[in-house]
């Protein structure tokens, strides 16, 4: 079963590579990262009077 879902498996993060190839997909990862920062920072005003009725609500992280 295994080799039948390795075989159909189309997520290349799970796929064992070098360490060459991991480099722009933590690059990019950490972009992201740093503009949901940024977005937090920009709207956290509105953040913050939506955790007035939802405590502990963040944006998510995608």
């Amino acid at each position: 079963m295994y080799l039948a879902y390795s075989a159909i498996d189309i997520n290349p993060i799970s796929r064992p590579q070098t360490s060459e190839q991991h480099e722009p997909v933590n690059n990019e990862i950490a972009l992201r990262y740093q503009a949901y920062q940024n977005v937090c920072d920009k709207y956290s005003s509105e953040i913050a009077a939506i955790q007035k009725y939802l405590p502990g609500w963040m944006p998510k992280f995608r």
